[in-house]
């Protein structure tokens, strides 16, 4: 889905968002709650600039609006890679994203990811996966690594990690396998207004990711192995 259709049927006008080349952002009022919007469109690619922009965003709405929702809309195919890029630095300015939700969070915003096209990679990572929870529409796209990808890095036949993927949602993209992991909390069908109302309603206060693997079959032994550690700790 695009953006215009997205914002004209959750917020009834596509108006409520401006688009600064692929960074969107922007205020709306839902059911007499103010949000602040903020993401990217056209799979950008995070960037230096991209990251930046939405850092900053963020930052304004805790200063200036203690305790807004905020809803970052995800579109994107990963990480800027480019030479500028990288020789200005976007480990940090991608650090810095991720910190900034990380920040808002603890100030006591609510922060909701909604991927309602691509999710991929390190931009889906510092953002959406750090949120208090992260939906999806049916139709996104979401993967961190492409199977050929894995099996260069790991070493590993291909053959073997499709394999894999057939029963283990972490060797395999796709949206309903993020959610079998916890990484997405749930699919926005049907009424897409009502779906955010619901969002909004029941945000979680701690991170469920885990959990949710757990109770679901996607990550049997992450929430496990973390209580553990703590418990020992």
């Amino acid at each position: 889905m695009d953006w215009n259709t997205l914002a004209a049927t959750l917020l009834g006008s596509a108006d409520t968002l401006t688009l600064d080349g692929d960074f969107l952002h922007g205020t709306a009022d839902f059911d007499g709650q103010p949000l602040t919007l903020v993401g990217t469109t056209h799979h950008a690619p995070i960037g230096v600039r991209l990251a930046l922009a939405q850092a900053r965003v963020l930052l304004d709405t805790i200063a200036r609006h203690p305790g807004r929702t905020i809803l970052l809309l995800i579109d994107t195919q990963g990480q800027q890679l480019r030479r500028r890029d990288e020789l200005l630095g976007i480990n940090r300015a991608m650090a810095h994203l991720g910190m900034t939700i990380d920040l808002a969070r603890r100030r006591g915003h609510r922060v909701l990811g909604l991927i309602y096209d691509q999710a991929l990679s390190g931009g889906f990572i510092t953002s959406g996966l750090i949120a208090d929870a992260c939906d999806a529409l049916p139709e996104a796209e979401i993967r961190v690594m492409r199977i050929p990808a894995m099996s260069r890095v790991t070493k590993l036949p291909e053959a073997m990690l499709e394999e894999l993927s057939q029963s283990n949602p972490v060797f395999a993209p796709g949206v309903e396998n993020y959610v079998a992991m916890g990484g997405v909390r749930r699919l926005w069908r049907g009424d897409l207004r009502e779906a955010l109302r619901q969002a909004l309603a029941d945000a979680p206060v701690e991170d469920r990711r885990a959990i949710d693997g757990a109770q679901r079959g996607g990550r049997r032994l992450a929430a496990s192995v973390m209580q553990r550690v703590l418990d020992a700790a």
